[in-house]
């Protein structure tokens, strides 16, 4: 199951945060997200474990707990819907007076 954590304090890292949940069962993978330009976490992250009952008991336990001084809200993962688009990803082109202007 993967799981979706926010309110993350800037400052943890993987290690540790797969040792929290570690406690709970297998961790699979860990990823926190970062800010493309400066590397910093954004204060959000996905960890999967193979589990799903360790994954839910980590859910019921840790979701509005503190960490590190920090409020964490800890849920399922919810699948991004398919919008049928040829992929790639990072937004598109739009056009303004016949210049290219990047869109987000």
């Amino acid at each position: 199951m993967k799981i979706f954590i926010t309110g993350l304090p800037l400052e943890v890292g993987e290690d540790e945060l797969t040792a929290v949940f570690g406690d709970f069962g297998q961790v699979k993978s860990l990823r926190i997200i970062k800010d493309r330009e400066t590397g910093q976490s954004r204060g959000f992250g996905f960890v999967e474990m193979p589990v799903d009952e360790e994954a839910k008991e980590a859910i019921k336990r840790m979701n509005g707990g503190d960490y590190n001084g920090n409020r964490i809200k800890v849920a399922e993962a919810q699948e991004k819907p398919n919008t049928g688009g040829a992929g790639g990803g990072g937004g598109g082109f739009k056009r303004n007076n016949n210049n290219r202007e990047r869109s987000y």
